[in-house]
């Protein structure tokens, strides 16, 4: 009887297999012999499943916080595995980090260095073994760079000027003179120096011929530093300046301001120590959402926006062509959903010229706020002020 049985049960299986193999549509509910069909779209699974590493500076600044999660979301949409961290400022920890990655077996490293010249070592494994790298948005100097991702960082400063010259009209200034002060950012950063020199350059006739005044004497980027680009260190540097030279009721006209957390520390100083009665021009960049806030209560008069959801876009696409072998080129901005132009003069890191992929910036201020809840990336509460969504 078992004999019989089992020979009874591979007669069924059997003719189960040829109903199935000269089945050519199926059924409403798919028999589980055909599950092994969807196995040929595993192929670009294969490349989809590579692993991409991520380091990041800081959780500490608003602006990192959305980079790193622009970056691993639009990753994992694309089907990549993401390996993401932040180093908390600390160049020795962001080092670790990253020689971890390259233990992990990452097939591309996408990195914002927190000193630009503290990866040399480091990089020099990735090269080693095999390992791509991606300067996100900061330039990494002196260590193998495959390609530079970041915004037109002297056309920052540019705007910040312009928008300076604009307000108080210095091209029809006559004999009048408007005092400023500069505010810059870290010297570990690549990025200061040109958004530091891209507002310096703009305003240096305005400077020469006097119709703008440094009243500290303070002009060289190492004297208007901002360590980390802290809020903390821009407030006591701004206190400082205000006790020394605008005590006795001198006008401030401008504090021109690298960025936003800069920003964020002058406004604060001003607000609280500042002895006149106007309300200086103070320009940032970012658009952390307490500076818009700023914006619209008249502490903060502009920022200078990037994207940085279409910076992490473009990351992405520079990405996949390296993982597929191919060389991101000028045509490769075809591929972008942003504006973003091939550069492959400017941008030297001490090893040669890194060809570098620079997105647009604009300026920002209370009058065209609506162009941030265009994108997406912001909404405007019923307070008036801008929210993430």
């Amino acid at each position: 009887m078992k004999k019989y049985l089992a020979l009874l049960l591979a007669l069924c299986m059997l003719f189960a297999l040829a109903a199935c193999g000269g089945q050519t549509e199926a059924p409403a509910a798919a028999p589980a012999a055909e599950a092994p069909a969807a196995e040929p779209a595993a192929e670009p699974a294969a490349e989809a499943a590579q692993l991409v590493g991520i380091s990041m500076p800081t959780k500490s600044l608003e602006r990192w916080n959305r980079d790193g999660s622009y970056l691993k979301e639009q990753f994992e949409a694309a089907g990549y595995q993401v390996e993401l961290t932040y180093s908390d400022n600390d160049a020795v920890q962001q080092n670790n980090d990253i020689a971890n990655m390259i233990a992990d077996g990452v097939k591309v490293l996408i990195i914002t260095a927190i000193d630009s010249d503290s990866l040399s070592q480091t990089l020099a494994d990735a090269e080693a073994a095999g390992i791509q790298v991606i300067a996100y948005d900061r330039l990494i100097n002196n260590a193998k760079t495959a390609y530079y991702v970041s915004f037109d960082n002297y056309t920052v400063g540019v705007l910040q000027a312009q928008y300076v010259i604009d307000a108080l009209d210095l091209e029809n200034a006559g004999d009048k003179v408007y005092n400023i002060e500069f505010t810059a950012g870290d010297p570990a950063d690549t990025n200061a120096a040109y958004f530091f020199n891209g507002a310096v350059d703009t305003l240096k006739p305005y400077l020469d011929s006097g119709v703008l005044n440094v009243v500290s004497g303070q002009t060289e980027f190492e004297q208007v530093a901002t360590p980390a680009w802290s809020t903390e260190n821009a407030l006591n540097r701004f206190q400082n300046i205000l006790a020394s030279y605008y005590a006795d009721g001198t006008v401030l006209d401008v504090a021109l301001c690298s960025n936003d957390s800069t920003a964020l520390g002058v406004a604060q100083a001003i607000t609280s120590d500042y002895a006149g009665d106007n309300a200086p021009i103070v320009t940032g960049q970012d658009g952390d959402i307490a500076n818009l806030k700023n914006i619209v209560d008249g502490v903060q008069t502009m920022t200078v926006y990037k994207n940085v959801s279409d910076e992490a876009g473009v990351t992405l696409v520079v990405a996949q062509e390296i993982l597929a072998g191919n060389t991101p080129d000028a045509s490769t901005c075809d591929k972008f959903a942003a504006d973003a132009a091939f550069d492959t003069e400017t941008y030297d890191n001490g090893m040669g010229v890194v060809p570098s992929f620079l997105l647009v910036p604009y300026s920002i201020d209370k009058d065209n706020l609506d162009l941030l809840v265009a994108t997406g990336l912001y909404e405007m509460g019923p307070d008036g002020y801008l929210v993430a969504p």
